[in-house]
């Protein structure tokens, strides 16, 4: 059984979990996401918690391509009162705090964050594999090539999902030398990788199996949806949802969304359909 601590309470990832998206930075692609005043945070976390949300993923550096880099303080100014805040007014809630940064991760897990979400899987900030260690939180580990300001340039691959695969395993074997337990990945859908290539990674998503940990999907309201379907990233839910019931098809465990009730909703309607199945082999 799958399964990762946070806070001392083991999380069963056997049936898929959704994670909300909470970003404090005034630049994110989808405007949707973006909160920068605390009565609008927690009126929003309300809400994704009231429609199923299992994790609250908030973060203060913009990872969409070109963004603007900013300082440490920059991101814990914007990043720690909203933490604090959070877990004042929802004491149980389990916040992964986004960030490359293993000082901006050892204070927000400080103020109550319980999982740290690094789209650099260690390779932006040397220490911040052994500051997971040190503080034993579940830690997502994200396939990106360069930063997000160089990434788009880096679009090259002479085979994909070898090459994630093997970029995740590395990440995996060193992150266990030091003994951190509770590992997820993420493929890193967007980031140094064109349309074809997130599609590919998609259709082949299940490969990712063979790493033998929790695998967390987030392709929500993405420019692979709407450059595709010529819409904004706006009208992008009903691509968002097709895509993660397909995520869910290939063995995603969490699925990172920007609307939590419709990604809810899709892991119910799988979760019936594979019961009637396993009803059906039985009879």
């Amino acid at each position: 059984m799958a399964s990762i601590n946070c806070k001392g309470n083991l999380i069963d990832l056997s049936t898929p979990r959704v994670m909300g998206i909470l970003n404090l930075t005034p630049d994110s692609f989808y405007e949707g996401s973006r909160f920068t005043h605390t009565d609008a945070v927690l009126a929003q976390t309300e809400k994704m918690l009231a429609k199923g949300a299992d994790f609250i993923d908030v973060g203060a550096y913009s990872s969409r391509p070109g963004a603007d880099h900013i300082s440490v303080d920059e991101e814990l100014s914007r990043l720690l009162p909203v933490v604090e805040v959070l877990i004042k007014n929802f004491p149980n809630l389990l916040i992964s705090v986004d960030t490359f940064r293993s000082e901006v991760a050892k204070e927000a897990v400080q103020a109550g964050a319980a999982l740290v979400n690094d789209i650099s899987a260690g390779h932006l900030d040397e220490n911040m594999l052994t500051t997971i260690a040190a503080l034993q939180v579940p830690y997502i580990m994200m396939h990106m090539k360069g930063t997000p300001q160089t990434m788009k340039n880096l679009a090259q691959y002479d085979d994909l999902l070898k090459e994630v695969i093997y970029y995740l395993s590395e990440r995996i074997a060193a992150a266990r030398a030091l003994g951190i337990n509770d590992l997820i990945v993420d493929p890193g859908f967007g980031f140094a990788k064109t349309t074809a290539h997130n599609f590919e990674l998609l259709n082949k998503a299940e490969q990712l199996q063979m790493l033998d940990v929790p695998v967390l999907i987030g392709v929500s309201r993405k420019s692979m949806i709407y450059k595709t379907l010529d819409v904004s990233a706006a009208e992008a839910l009903n691509g968002t949802t097709v895509l993660n019931t397909i995520a869910l098809q290939k063995g995603a465990s969490i699925l990172r969304v920007h609307d939590v009730k419709p990604a809810v909703e899709a892991v119910r309607l799988l979760q019936a359909l594979s019961q009637s199945e396993k009803g059906a082999a039985a009879i």
